[in-house]
């Protein structure tokens, strides 16, 4: 296979996906954008599912309330580990209709509590009011609060996209300033790591594939961060001390290589690190089980990684706190 192989069902979603009318995300205001998104849930991605608890939760956050949503696929449990999750669409669009089928799939496969947050979004709310809510919010769920009915012994911090690149901005003002409860794992899934300089995957995949040009411009253009601040580009800081990781990146996405790169750093530092690509997919690609059948072997092949991930992490915070004490 050469580095353009494309899945035949990829291959089929993409013609679709090229064939509709109307214009493109970079031609819609947010708001119109963000209905879009949310209608193609209905269309490409997999229905929610049953789970014995899905709660929607409010956060105090630096400008207000922050929701929040709990997916759990038991009612109670013994204090143990928790996802947060961030959700991708470029700080502009996403919220916790559109990535609610990933996150009830993640407490299932996980058989862990999953907390989806929806920070503030731009252009109405530009950088760096998203990392600033999901700090607050991981912090939030780092007290075990009342709220969310189950004691929590360690963070799992994960998002796609953007989700990522807030995954990652979380995941260094937490080893920088620690929460009650520590980050034991961080999922980078397709993430955004640095803008500061070109890769190479960003012009090999410019066009056709869901994710463009175009559109990431426009993403940037209405989040308007520094992209010389480690809270936008966090590959620019120092990975030391971050917890282990699961990245997951994407063969077709123009982004590709900055998850890869991301990945080379930490292994570097001696952080451990489990790295997947979705060869022949998309960029999005946990959005679109429907869309892309092939695409549910990519997201159980890699919650199976990080439940063993978050065992081994788990495992190792019990015993040095016990040698501690």
């Amino acid at each position: 296979m050469t580095e353009f192989y494309t899945r035949p069902d990829t291959h089929a979603f993409l013609t679709f996906l090229n064939a509709l009318p109307g214009p493109k995300m970079h031609e819609l205001s947010p708001p119109e954008a963000r209905q879009a998104m949310r209608a193609m849930r209905d269309v490409a991605d997999a229905p929610v599912g049953e789970l014995a608890l899905i709660r929607d939760l409010t956060i105090d956050g630096p400008a207000g309330t922050i929701p929040a949503r709990l997916y759990d696929a038991r009612e109670s449990r013994a204090p143990g580990p928790v996802m947060v999750f961030f959700h991708g669409g470029g700080w502009v669009i996403g919220d916790l209709e559109t990535h609610a089928p990933f996150c009830a799939e993640a407490a299932r496969l996980l058989d862990l509590p999953v907390i989806a947050i929806d920070y503030r979004l731009a252009p109405e709310h530009p950088w760096p009011a998203a990392p600033e809510d999901c700090e607050a919010a991981a912090r939030w769920v780092a007290e075990s609060p009342a709220a969310l009915g189950r004691g929590v012994t360690g963070l799992i911090l994960a998002g796609d996209s953007a989700g990522g690149n807030l995954t990652i901005t979380t995941a260094m003002a937490l080893r920088d300033s620690p929460a009650q409860a520590p980050v034991i794992a961080q999922f980078p899934i397709y993430p955004a790591t640095d803008f500061s300089k070109p890769y190479e995957s960003y012009e090999k995949f410019a066009e056709g594939r869901l994710l463009t040009h175009e559109a990431m411009e426009w993403f940037a253009a209405n989040y308007a961060a520094d992209v010389d601040h480690v809270r936008a580009s966090p590959l620019l800081g120092d990975v030391a001390g971050l917890p282990p990781a699961l990245v997951l990146t994407a063969g077709l996405d123009p982004i590709r290589d900055q998850g890869r790169a991301y990945a080379a750093a930490l292994i570097a530092a001696g952080i451990p690190v489990i790295f997947r690509e979705a060869r022949g997919n998309i960029h999005g690609f946990i959005n679109l089980a429907r869309g892309i059948p092939s695409s549910t072997g990519d997201i159980a092949g890699a919650l199976r990684a990080l439940k063993d991930l978050v065992t081994e992490a788990e495992a190792g915070r019990v015993l040095g706190q016990a040698a501690a004490e």
